[in-house]
């Protein structure tokens, strides 16, 4: 991605631009319809939305959860280009470097399937082809059939050392949370140096403060992910610097107990703006269900910041978090139809706000 820093930020073009789109996303009404239909109605369904454009192409060589999951992955990855192409100076260079979280996301893809021998051509189908990976690179990732070979192709990138650096991790523990934990530290290192100790109050400030937010719910989440594997780790030696909310010695004995995790997010500076998503936490029974309070609580509170701070990168973000989550949501509605899963089952799976 070439980066034009020299025009001034357009922050009023695209948070107008971005507010259009946020319109159009799925809503619960529409997650009520679909959750009840099979992949073939969901598919029709999608025909009549915003999604019409990739469901009429793709239709023709793929149908059923095939051509649903396809047609997401197609859209996701138009509607964050089209936030680079409206986006001028600054602003673009932020965006960019925050869609690098696709590069992350596919480097763990395909980290996840190799490790269990999943088909390449799944592996593919998985990928969302945007960030700064070029589609050379993603292919060789694809054919890789040994993580030592995801490795050593991914050298010369951000992840390479850290990768490498988590191997013998891996190796003893026979586990992807080094390895995953090595990808996301990568990404969230990258993003802070680049943005740096900004001003109080200026736009790469906010910026930083929704970074610190993610990076202590992605710890909360590797917190918790540990403590429940059962695997001789310290949660605390995969603590990403960076967040606000907590040190990795904190983390470590947090991670063993909810209701004081939960309180010493009510007592922080996301109490009152995830008092909401905090009744969720305290009351999920389940990790999963935990993750998914953690997903909701997140979401919410970027779009606290977005709507405090309209002339920021914060609705971009806001925007980038729900478009995600409704692509997320409807995949787990066609493959949970196609598994023959319940709608009670189905609608635990999704995270509606």
């Amino acid at each position: 991605m070439s980066i034009n820093t020299e025009r001034s930020p357009n922050y009023e073009y695209v948070t107008a631009r971005i507010r259009s789109q946020k319109a159009r996303l799925f809503g619960e009404d529409d997650y009520r319809k679909l959750v009840r239909m099979g992949p073939g109605e969901i598919a029709r369904f999608m025909e009549e939305t915003e999604y019409e454009t990739e469901m009429n192409a793709l239709g023709t060589r793929h149908s059923g959860v095939d051509l649903i999951e396809y047609a997401l992955t197609r859209n996701l990855a138009k509607h964050f280009d089209d936030l680079l192409a409206w986006a001028d100076g600054p602003l673009y260079g932020y965006i960019a470097n925050y869609l690098r979280k696709f590069d992350a996301w596919n480097v763990k893809t395909v980290i996840r399937g190799v490790y269990t021998g999943a088909d390449a051509g799944d592996i593919d189908d998985d990928l969302i082809r945007t960030g700064e990976f070029s589609d050379r690179l993603l292919d060789r990732l694809v054919e890789t059939t040994r993580i030592e070979e995801v490795v050593e192709a991914l050298s010369g990138t951000i992840f390479g050392d850290p990768l490498e650096a988590a191997m013998p991790d891996f190796e003893s523990e026979g586990v992807l949370v080094p390895l995953e934990n090595a990808v996301d530290r990568a990404f969230y290192a990258h993003l802070l140096d680049d943005i740096g100790q900004p001003e109080p109050d200026s736009p790469r400030a906010l910026y930083r403060e929704f970074l610190e937010a993610e990076i202590d719910f992605r710890n909360l989440r590797n917190g918790l992910r540990i403590a429940r594997s059962g695997v001789d780790i310290d949660p605390a030696e995969y603590y990403i610097e960076g967040g606000g909310l907590f040190g990795a010695d904190e983390l470590r004995r947090l991670a063993t107990d909810v209701d004081e995790l939960v309180e010493r997010i009510r007592e922080s500076r996301y109490g009152e703006d995830l008092s909401a998503g905090l009744e969720e936490l305290a009351g999920a029974e389940t990790l999963v269900g935990f993750e998914h309070a953690l997903d909701a609580a997140l979401l919410e509170y970027s779009d606290r910041l977005s709507n405090r701070y309209p002339l920021s990168i914060c609705p971009v973000l806001s925007y980038v978090l729900a478009k995600e989550r409704e692509v997320e949501n409807i995949r787990a509605i066609a493959r949970g139809r196609e598994a023959g899963l319940s709608v009670e089952e189905i609608e635990e799976e999704l995270v509606v706000r």
